[in-house]
């Protein structure tokens, strides 16, 4: 039988993570803040949470300057393209392209590292890209930014390699704290080098606290404090749950269209999940 807490801490991370992906759009799409404000208000918040947090869980704060440097940079790198993506991608199309790499990183890395997969696993795997490529092939009227696509493809490799590194993690709240505080200093390398111009709007900047704050921080947290119990393969397959998801919030909150389509390729990835993760009780 499935651990009904872990059950629910999954759902829990997974809903936060399809959030994310809302907050972003919805920022983003009527122009209330620029992408490398969000990604910076968004990593701020997070971490101002995250230190709170550590600061009542711990007795002293033990962050140290020699740590986390490359999954720091890897949770900015997917942040900053992940913003920057999501000025011409829908919500679920972003969250699709994402989470694909996402799967592709975590596959490769599995297959490297010879972790097993076995039929039953292939063939859900397999499904799920079915459902995934079904729903991304284009059609008539149907049209992507290839710019902005490789931006989320990139952010979707940075968080696959974030997904993998957090395995190794034997304290949550403190790595997951370290990366949002030490992901600062690279937003600040890229403001001095690449940004010109700021917009910053009340409504933009609340979003940004919502996503940093609420959803990407504790979302991180619960993810890094799940991934030691899992598989890297299973991780992978599980997040394959966010587009969809991602997709109908799109809907409900951003009137973002529902087609057959969606519907179909949405039934296809579940299936495939359902199939990977499924075990027979002994």
């Amino acid at each position: 039988m499935m651990n009904i807490k872990l059950v629910l801490l999954v759902s829990l991370t997974l809903f936060f993570f399809a959030t994310s992906s809302v907050l972003a759009r919805a920022a983003l799409i009527n122009n209330s803040i620029d992408p490398y404000s969000f990604t910076f208000f968004r990593l701020f918040f997070g971490a101002l949470t995250l230190l709170i947090i550590l600061s009542f869980k711990e007795k002293k704060l033990n962050l140290s300057l020699n740590k986390n440097w490359h999954t720091s940079f890897l949770l900015f790198l997917y942040a900053i393209c992940f913003s920057y993506a999501y000025i011409n991608l829908d919500a679920g199309l972003g969250a699709l392209i994402l989470f694909a790499m996402v799967q592709l990183t975590i596959i490769i890395t599995a297959l490297i590292k010879k972790e097993r997969i076995d039929i039953r696993k292939a063939l859900g795997i397999s499904l799920a890209f079915v459902g995934l490529i079904y729903l991304l092939y284009p059609s008539e009227g149907f049209e992507v930014s290839l710019y902005h696509s490789i931006l989320m493809m990139i952010s979707g490799v940075a968080w696959g390699l974030y997904t993998i590194f957090g395995k190794k993690s034997s304290n949550a709240t403190l790595n997951t704290t370290d990366n949002f505080t030490k992901s600062l200093f690279f937003a600040i390398i890229f403001f001095a080098l690449f940004v010109h111009n700021v917009k910053l709007s009340s409504y933009g900047i609340t979003l940004a606290f919502i996503s940093g704050g609420i959803t990407s921080s504790i979302g991180y947290l619960l993810w890094y404090y799940l991934l030691p119990n899992m598989k890297i393969i299973t991780s992978g397959i599980l997040q394959l749950l966010i587009p969809p998801l991602a997709i109908f919030l799109g809907v409900l909150f951003l009137n973002e269209k529902i087609t057959s389509t969606l519907i179909i390729s949405t039934i296809l990835i579940l299936l495939g999940i359902l199939i990977s993760i499924y075990k027979k009780d002994k």
